[in-house]
Parts: C-alpha cells; sequence; structure tokens
C-alpha cells in the first residue's frame, strides 16, 4: 500500500534528518515505527504526507508511492485527497472552534454524507457526543486527543498515520485510545501507521515494526518476534535478562556496546 524508497530529508537545507530509510506498509496493518528521541520517526511521517514545506524540510533523494502511484513531493491536501491522513503530535485541534466544528473541518474533503462521518466518530468516541458544543481547547488532554483521531477519520483515510498519540495522558486513557485504534484497524479496515514512544503498547497492537536510530531502519519483523527479542527487551522496553529494568546510564553503555543500533 504505501512504500518508502531510500529518503533523505533534510531541514534548512543543510540538516540531514533521514539518511536512506525504506518501509513498507502493507494494506489493512498496524505497522508501529519506533525509536529514540531525535530518531527521525515524526520527519518519517511528515515526509509521508507532505508536510515538511511548513519546517523548512524537503525530500532530496529518494521516492515514496501510494498505492502504486508517487506521492513524493506532493502537497499536503493531495495526499489527503488520496487516502492518507496524519493525527500529528500534540493533537493540534483547532482550539477556538468547538468539538462539532472540528470534525467538521476535517469532513471538508469527503463526497458527500457529512452526517454519516459525524454519527461514526461519536459512535467510537462517546465522549465527544456529550461535548458537541464545547470548545475544543477546553478539553481535557484525552478528549482532544480522541478529537484529533476523529478529526482523521472523518477525511475517510486508507491510512492514518499517528505521531505519539500517548503523549501526554494518563495510563487509563492510554489504554483506551489503543483499543480505539485497533478498532478501527479491525472493523473499519483503516491501515496504521504509529509512531510511539511507549514500545510495549505499540507492539501489542502492531502486526508488523521497525525501530529506527539516527535517520535509518535498523531492524524490522514481526511485532511479537521483536516484543521477545532480548536485544530489543533490554533496549527499547528495558528488560534485563533477569526481569529487572536498565538504568538510563546501563542503556546508554548497551548502545554503545551494541554494534546494529
Amino acid at each position: 500500500m504505501l512504500k518508502v524508497e531510500n529518503i533523505e530529508v533534510v531541514y534548512d537545507e543543510v540538516i540531514l534528518v533521514l539518511r536512506g530509510l525504506s518501509l513498507e506498509v502493507a494494506e489493512g496493518k498496524v505497522v508501529a515505527l519506533l525509536g529514540s528521541n531525535g530518531a527521525g520517526k515524526s520527519t518519517t511521517l511528515k515526509a509521508i504526507s507532505g508536510l515538511l514545506p511548513s519546517e523548512d524540510g524537503e525530500i532530496t533523494d529518494g521516492e515514496i508511492s501510494f498505492r502504486d502511484r508517487p506521492i513524493t513531493g506532493s502537497d499536503a491536501a493531495e495526499i489527503v485527497r488520496r487516502g492518507i491522513s496524519q493525527v500529528l503530535e500534540g493533537r493540534r485541534v483547532f482550539e477556538h472552534l468547538t468539538t462539532d466544528e472540528n470534525l467538521r473541518a476535517g469532513g471538508h474533503t469527503r463526497d458527500g454524507n457529512l452526517a454519516a462521518g459525524l454519527e461514526q466518530v461519536y459512535d467510537y468516541f462517546p465522549a465527544l457526543a456529550d461535548r458537541k458544543t464545547q470548545t475544543a481547547g477546553y478539553l481535557s488532554g484525552g478528549e482532544q486527543q480522541m478529537l484529533a483521531i476523529g478529526r482523521a477519520l472523518m477525511t475517510e483515510p486508507q491510512l492514518m498515520t499517528l505521531d505519539e498519540p500517548s503523549l501526554g495522558l494518563a495510563p487509563r486513557l492510554v489504554t483506551e485510545i489503543f483499543e480505539i485504534v485497533r478498532r478501527l484497524n479491525q472493523e473499519l479496515g483503516t491501515t496504521i501507521l504509529i509512531v510511539e514512544q511507549n514500545a510495549r503498547l505499540a507492539l501489542e497492537i502492531a502486526d508488523y515494526a521497525y525501530i529506527m536510530e539516527n535517520g535509518r531502519i535498523v531492524l524490522d519483523g514481526d511485532a511479537r518476534e521483536l516484543a521477545s527479542n532480548p536485544d530489543v527487551q533490554e533496549f527499547y522496553l528495558g528488560v534485563t535478562e533477569s526481569g529487572g529494568r536498565r538504568s538510563y546510564r546501563d542503556v546508554k553503555h548497551y548502545r554503545r556496546r551494541k554494534r546494529w543500533l
């Protein structure tokens, strides 16, 4: 469905962030993109969604294709119309608009039947249905994250990308958000590409996963196999062979020792 082939991304014409990154997202699957802060995960999503120009970034090499058609360098609005919608890190709702108005803004690319889209979103997010007329800026963090996902759902995406959906949320809300993401995939067939610091939770819902370091993919495979991989457990899940937890200093030493990272 989505293929990213050897792309390089540069910011401000001098800062090289992605260094020949390649990945694929199969239709109907949930794919996780994991890695430490600064690895280039968010940049990867922005390259796919056509959002790099807003931050003085550009793809200088490689190609991105969606359903066998190139989208490299395409306008962000055109990419949404083709069926890719991104939920940005930090939610980015329109704070001065109501919940309902935010959702309607997300549905401007729909081919009619806006009411059906709203009904679908409120069915998946009942908490939003109770706050249709509330100004989005006054919603809780969890409700704003639901609204951001609901707004993306209004575009009728074939592929939805999510950037750190658990950021700043209480554990109970994180579990609820991830369960809804799982339902969107299973019930609607929406393909999901998710960037997430909570590697354990991401691997639980994903079918396949990629691990990034320094702008490159360093490891990929079936999500369940990666979750049981001792190297992944030690560095990304923080679990030692004895079942304990590594300290930050231990992890830094481990990272220097493991040459594939």
